[in-house]
C-alpha cells in the first residue's frame, strides 16, 4: 500500500526524482537529501510503514541484507572508516518522516558526524529489573 500524503511513498516508487542508488521490486535506495556524510543514503521501502512496529516481518527481514550490500559498497566506493546503520521510531527518537526507512551513514575516523550517546552506569539491581521487564514482554 502506498500513502498518498507520503513523501518517502513518493520517492521510493519514483513519483519524484531522486538520486537512486539502487531499485529492486520492494526497495529503492536513494541519496540523502541533507546528508550527515558524503553517500549518507536511505533505504526506503515502497510499500508504506509508518515504523518498525507496523512494519512486515517480511520486508524487515529484507532490509538488513540490502544495508549490508549498502554498507559494503560504501567501503568499496568511499574507503570509508565504518557505516552506521540506524534506523529511529517515534519522535523521542529522531523520526521526522513517517515512512519506515533506514539510514547508511559513510564514517571516517575524526569526521565529527554527532552519532551516538553518553554511556551511562547501571547496577546489577537495575539490569535484573530490566532484563525481567523485557522479557515479560518480548
Amino acid at each position: 500500500m502506498i500513502n498518498d500524503d507520503c513523501i518517502f511513498c513518493k520517492l521510493a516508487n519514483g513519483i519524484f526524482p531522486t538520486n537512486t542508488v539502487y531499485e529492486d521490486d520492494d526497495f529503492r535506495i536513494i541519496l540523502d537529501a541533507a546528508p550527515a556524510a558524503k553517500g549518507h543514503s536511505l533505504i526506503l521501502p515502497k510499500q508504506h510503514f509508518e515504523n518498525l512496529y507496523t512494519a512486515e516481518d517480511e520486508t524487515l527481514a529484507k532490509m538488513l541484507p540490502l544495508a549490508k550490500k549498502l554498507a559494503n559498497a560504501m567501503k568499496k566506493a568511499f574507503n570509508c572508516d565504518g557505516v552506521n546503520i540506524v534506523q529511529n521510531n517515534e519522535p523521542a527518537a529522531g523520526q521526522t518522516v513517517f515512512h519506515l526507512h533506514v539510514h547508511a551513514i559513510p564514517r571516517f575516523d575524526n569526521d565529527n558526524v554527532g552519532i551516538g550517546w553518553p554511556q551511562n552506569g547501571t547496577d546489577a539491581k537495575e539490569q535484573a529489573q530490566i532484563t525481567e521487564a523485557l522479557s515479560a514482554n518480548i
